[in-house]
């Protein structure tokens, strides 16, 4: 259990300013589920991102680019059940926002009323900079996701490290800025140099998640599939394993087989 679940108030948008103000990390992980969703929460996180990487970890697809509004609405609303305290975030998928604000309103309603998730996130900056600020008109919070975006993969054609040239560099602190000035609630700065990641998060009052963009954040995220070790055919650098699930799970998944082949289970005591 984590020495940091004293406080069980509901966390909010407001508390996660309130975090960064006091200089207190903020622990963000991914869930899909209600079941894992309620074991996290329980666990202390203080965000929990329903987030479209479920197109690769549950779902087995190469990107994330296949996950649809209906596909990600079913992931929230199970995690939603499952959540006390932590904050859900879902992520709007790809094709939901990009090119038509009211779309992307549209799109962000259907979350927020469907689910019950309580703020949703999306990849970019200033070119999708009407279809944050149409949401934000709405009521509806907005966590930014700058530097590496998985959703545009087939752009870049790489997962490689973001923002290492100056004028990228410049570029993601011209949308950090803008992201906070029209509105959003935190921003996710994914696979940038640590430097620059620190840089941002000084310049700016709203809280900074990193993955993969060093310590200097206000907080982190990892996907939940590849921190338990469930998923351990991704290994990057900034990826630190907190178990071996796919070895203990595929271990106590062996035993039940071998005592079901030879009649073990069940035995007399697990029989009405």
């Amino acid at each position: 259990m984590s020495t940091y679940t004293e406080d069980r108030r509901k966390v909010t948008t407001r508390r996660l300013a309130e975090m960064k103000q006091r200089g207190e990390k903020i622990a963000m992980l991914t869930a899909y589920d209600y079941s894992m969703a309620k074991l996290i929460d329980e666990a202390g996180v203080d965000v929990i991102l329903v987030g479209d990487s479920a197109s690769n970890v549950m779902a087995g697809n190469v990107t994330t680019l296949p996950m649809t509004l209906d596909q990600m609405i079913y992931h929230a609303t199970s995690v939603v059940k499952g959540v006390t305290r932590a904050l859900v975030v879902c992520d709007l998928p790809f094709g939901t926002y990009q090119g038509n604000s009211k779309q992307a309103l549209d799109s962000a309603i259907r979350i927020m009323k469907e689910s019950g998730a309580e703020a949703v996130k999306l990849e970019g900056g200033a070119e999708i900079r009407e279809s944050i600020e149409r949401i934000l008109c709405a009521g509806i919070p907005v966590v930014g996701h700058l530097g590496l975006t998985p959703q545009s993969i087939n752009k870049f054609g790489t997962y490689a490290v973001r923002a290492k040239e100056e004028a990228e560099a410049e570029k993601l602190i011209s949308d950090a800025k803008m992201l906070e000035e029209i509105g959003c609630c935190a921003i996710v700065l994914e696979k940038i140099p640590a430097a620059l990641a620190k840089r941002v998060s000084e310049q700016l009052t709203i809280p900074t998640i990193g993955i993969g963009a060093g310590g200097g954040t206000d907080g982190q995220v990892l996907v939940m599939h590849d921190m338990l070790g469930i998923n351990k055919g991704f290994s990057p650098r900034f990826l630190r394993r907190y178990a071996d699930l796919s070895t203990i799970i595929n271990d106590a998944v062996a035993h039940y087989v071998d005592d079901v082949k030879t009649s073990d289970f069940p035995n007399t005591s697990e029989q009405y």
